[in-house]
């Protein structure tokens, strides 16, 4: 009889569960909810509004994911129970909650449910970012080794600025929460029982480090009196491993997904770095690009080297006896998605109806035609802020060189090209301070149906792009530690032997079109250190009189 893993994923607008025959490496089912509240950034179910750059959501979403999803992939396969050795968990990251001491998130009691931060700080939370600036400033005064392990800065969406903006703006809720909590960890909890922090995101969004732990107690006395025992009040410094068992399913989730009581649960994991092994990535020299709403850089190597704006390097932090080294975008699918809900004529969404294709897809044929260069116009990437090098969520986007005869498929083939040029930063830096990187991998939605995109991507990087055969990478990875912990395999590389999977399509850089690319990409350079080193900080000042207005 054949024996299966699932794993679950965590995005930022669905979740999914993919069940996988651990004989064969096949996917057996997949079930996607998409959650019924979506990401919160006007308002909150009661109608209260929301100030600018706060993005939450709701646990109940991720209760409803495992309730909907498990249960569908067993019925779709026709598999017993009985025969799941395991199941792993990944989530978006930093994306945090807090909750009572059981476990009850602090949004599901009725005088709390009109308090924005009794709810869900998904990743994208920006409203944190003068108390990221502030930190990043006690912590280069104070001579904080910890800081050059993040790239120099602290982003926003990291956990430390999130619970500091709780205490300072909502105070109340930081004395009467008993714990702040990765959803990775929640979501793990609600399954077994046991309250858990895994070493991924404690090591790269709270500031954990296997060799010295956490920062002192008077730093974060620094930052805030109330944060002074954060850690011990708050957090925990027990720390599990990745790939280690968190717990088994218990009596209450054995009744919510349907699976077997006492099937072992691997600690939970962030999303872009489950899926390093999925790829089968598993040592040096190698960079997996996971694409979807942002686009999280993903890299091992053997040391601990410093490197300007990544988001951190934690030793185990994706494969064990590996360094993890990640980067980041924050816009990429969000990016494309602003532009047709806000920028396309009704004539192209017509035509696309007509076409019986959507309007992305319809947008893509039409960029096609043009060469690169032929449109004259450049942009940043930062409608969202930018994560890597520059670490700055208070950053805008631009687009130069419009005239009146810009059509609106230039100007998307312009933000994706922003988009690789932006990528293109990161492996620069990552070259430029001793980590090699002669492959590009991708994996997600935009990876596997953007065949323009990737293009861009090959020519502007100038490097072969190799694309995974899974449509849930993510899950997949988790998949792999859930049959780690179940002991089908003795470790993640046995399982990478036979679960990993790459596609065919391999994306290979056109000497012309490079050569024009790398015209337009020293052009956007020009662009991202004046505005975005602080040349010029108009992105920053245009942001606080729209601020100012909104008052």
């Amino acid at each position: 009889m054949s024996k299966y893993s699932i794993g679950l994923d965590f995005g930022t607008l669905s979740g999914r569960a993919v069940l996988v025959n651990l004989e064969t490496g096949q996917e057996a089912a997949t079930s996607v909810l998409e959650y019924p509240h979506a990401v919160m950034d006007s308002s909150l179910p009661c109608g209260k509004k929301l100030d600018v750059d706060w993005a939450l959501q709701h646990p109940q979403d991720y209760l409803d994911v495992i309730k909907s999803t498990i249960p569908d992939v067993l019925k779709q396969a026709n598999v017993s129970a009985d025969d799941v050795v395991g199941v792993g968990i990944d989530f978006t990251a930093c994306t945090v909650l807090p909750t009572y001491s059981d476990g009850t998130p602090l949004c599901f009691i009725d005088k709390y449910k009109s308090e924005p931060h009794s709810y869900v700080k998904l990743w994208k939370h920006h409203a944190a970012q003068k108390y990221a600036d502030r930190l990043n400033e006690i912590a280069s005064e104070r001579g904080e080794e910890f800081l050059k392990l993040y790239g120099g800065k602290i982003s926003s969406e990291w956990l430390v600025p999130k619970v500091w903006q709780i205490a300072e703006e909502a105070p109340e809720i930081y004395d009467e929460m008993d714990r702040f909590i990765e959803a990775a960890d929640w979501i793990v909890w609600q399954l077994t029982g046991n309250e858990t922090r895994n070493s991924c995101t404690a090591g790269y969004k709270a500031l954990w480090h296997k060799q010295k732990g956490f920062p002192s107690n008077e730093f974060f006395k620094a930052l805030h009196p109330k944060l002074e025992n954060l850690v011990e009040e708050k957090l925990s410094r027990n720390i599990l491993p990745l790939g280690s068992k968190a717990g088994e399913i218990n009596e209450y989730a054995a009744s919510l997904t349907g699976l077997k009581a006492g099937t072992p649960v691997a600690v939970g994991n962030v999303d872009a770095h489950v899926a390093v092994p999925a790829v089968g990535i598993t040592d040096e020299g190698k960079m997996l690009m996971i694409m979807g709403t942002s686009t999280c850089h993903m890299l091992l190597g053997r040391d601990e080297k410093i490197v300007p704006g990544m988001c951190g390097v934690v030793e185990d932090g994706i494969m064990p006896g590996y360094m993890g080294y990640e980067a980041g975008q924050s816009c990429v699918g969000d990016h494309f998605d602003w532009f047709v809900k806000n920028c396309v004529p009704e004539s192209y969404m017509r035509e696309a109806e007509s076409l019986n294709i959507n309007i992305h897809k319809l947008l893509r044929e039409k960029a096609k035609k043009f060469a690169p260069g032929e449109s004259g116009l450049v942009a940043l990437d930062w409608w969202n802020g930018n994560r890597s090098v520059l670490v700055d969520a208070d950053l805008s986007g631009i687009i130069a060189g419009m005239t009146l005869l810009t059509k609106p498929e230039e100007i998307y083939r312009a933000l994706i090209e922003a988009t690789a040029y932006g990528t293109r930063i990161i492996i620069e830096t990552f070259n430029k301070h001793g980590l090699k990187i002669d492959e590009l991998f991708a994996c997600g939605g935009i990876a596997q149906k953007d065949e323009l995109m990737m293009q861009i991507y090959a020519d502007v990087t100038n490097r072969t792009i190799k694309i995974s055969a899974s449509k849930q990478t993510p899950a997949l990875g988790s998949a792999m530690f859930g049959a780690v912990v179940g002991g089908y395999f003795r470790d993640l590389k046995s399982a990478a032997k036979v679960m990993a999977k790459l596609g065919s399509r391999v994306y290979t850089p056109i000497a012309e079109n490079v050569k024009i690319y790398n015209r337009l990409y020293r052009e956007y350079e020009i662009l991202h250190d004046y505005f975005g080193r602080g040349e010029n900080n108009l992105l920053k000042r245009l942001k606080e009189i729209r601020k100012d207005a909104r008052k």
